[in-house]
């Protein structure tokens, strides 16, 4: 056993203690799971290697109680079975430090972690490639391709059973997958929130089902509260974690440390952040940073004195519209160019020069997140609905544009011109032709 938070046992065999002391699967624990949220919540320090002790144990569960669904007996074999576990415990090889902020910026030459795992799972001489095949008779190809990476260009287990690879797909991606039930609640943890924690997990486990054809999860009625709770866990944590101000003040700033060093070295500088840890990637910002004006974004986030850029203003879907859909979505190259604009704007405005990395704007990617599209199943009636029709709490918080409230516009600025505007002015400022 390994004994992790919140107190609970992961249960361990030699051939998953041998996959966990490989180099590749030990670089995890030098890789922060929440990467910059811990600037603004101290204790959010924990590791990807946590979070993926944390996805094995509940796939273990899941399996265990699952065995006893005929359909799902009927559709997952030992070989499919031992690939789900596997799976779940290399979900996150492909991670590399600060990923999810490096890859909503759709940069050229960045390399989604998706695509990133391929190199630890397909090179014939690492020695995680080796304990897949050897010590658990799987094609590592087959693990890549279920944890969404490369179609294997050869025929391979799942890619001969398509249903089995949906099933199995969205117990590890989906609208409930154990994935998300291990990280709201482990976030809540170490970040000293209640929030990603006030969902019933064994009932949530306990209620999962086969979809009518039987692809895919359903939920049964007993779990229809628990599934409400998690909506509302993740939404919240959304809103006061990944998505509060400071945090993305701290999360903007990298990006515009990254998108300065992409755009003077180009691929090399991305594929060396790919292949390093957190520390690793502190060395090479400052080894590439030279004398440029983003070293100020760098200083703030990892030099002796924290120092976040503080908000200025902020525009919510619902409140300003116009100026929102202005910028939420933009390609992150037009939001530089106008965040100079704005810059060149506001000095006219104030007689106060404000430089053009003195300002940014923090908008909504272009990617949306997954939304909760999952049936409820009635057992007494064996029917299936969708949530959202039996669910107020559903709809209205995971289908009904879950990222248009949850996600703001934001203008972060220097603190020393922090004062410059107040609101109306910035709203003018942002409305002019």
């Amino acid at each position: 056993m390994i004994r992790i938070p919140p107190e609970v046992d992961v249960p361990l065999t030699g051939r998953v203690r041998r996959l966990i002391d490989t180099p590749e699967f030990q670089r995890l624990a030098n890789i922060h799971q929440l990467g910059l949220v811990r600037r603004v919540y101290p204790g959010a320090t924990h590791s990807r290697f946590e979070h993926s002790l944390g996805v094995f144990r509940l796939a273990v569960i899941l399996l265990k109680r699952f065995a006893h669904d005929e359909r799902f007996a009927a559709t997952v074999s030992d070989q499919a079975a031992a690939l789900f576990l596997v799976s779940a415990l290399l979900h996150d090889l492909g991670h590399y430090p600060y990923c999810h902020p490096v890859e909503d910026l759709r940069l050229p030459g960045t390399l989604p972690h998706e695509k990133a795992i391929q190199r630890y799972l397909l090179d014939p001489d690492g020695e995680i490639f080796h304990r897949i095949r050897d010590d658990w008779e799987l094609d590592p190809a087959d693990v890549l391709f279920l944890l969404g990476g490369e179609t294997p260009d050869h025929a391979t287990f799942l890619t001969e059973h398509p249903t089995l690879w949906k099933l199995l797909s969205s117990l590890l991606s989906g609208p409930v997958d154990i994935d998300k039930m291990d990280y709201l609640q482990r976030d809540s943890i170490h970040a000293g929130v209640p929030y990603g924690r006030n969902f019933d997990q064994e009932r949530l486990l306990g209620s999962l089902c086969l979809n009518a054809t039987g692809d895919g999860l359903a939920i049964s009625s007993k779990g229809k509260t628990a599934a409400e709770l998690m909506v509302f866990a993740r939404y919240v944590m959304f809103s006061e974690v990944y998505w509060h101000h400071a945090v993305r003040s701290a999360t903007a700033m990298l990006q515009r440390l990254y998108f300065d060093l992409w755009k003077t070295h180009g691929d090399m500088f991305a594929h060396k952040l790919v292949h390093t840890t957190d520390d690793g990637a502190t060395t090479l910002f400052r080894q590439f940073l030279d004398d440029r004006p983003a070293r100020v974004f760098y200083d703030g986030l990892f030099g002796s004195q924290r120092l976040l850029y503080k908000q200025a203003a902020e525009f919510a879907f619902f409140e300003y519209p116009e100026i929102y859909h202005q910028l939420a979505r933009r390609p992150y190259d037009w939001l530089v160019e106008y965040s100079t604009l704005l810059a060149e704007r506001i000095s006219r405005k104030t007689g106060v020069h404000v430089a053009p990395t003195d300002l940014i704007i923090d908008a909504p990617p272009v990617e949306r997140e997954v939304e909760f599209v999952v049936n409820i199943y009635d057992a007494k009636e064996n029917r299936y609905q969708a949530f959202a029709d039996v669910s107020p709490v559903v709809k209205a918080l995971a289908v009904e544009q879950f990222d248009d409230f949850v996600k703001r516009v934001r203008i972060f600025i220097h603190p020393r011109h922090r004062n410059l505007l107040p609101r109306d002015g910035w709203i003018s400022l942002l409305l002019e032709n």
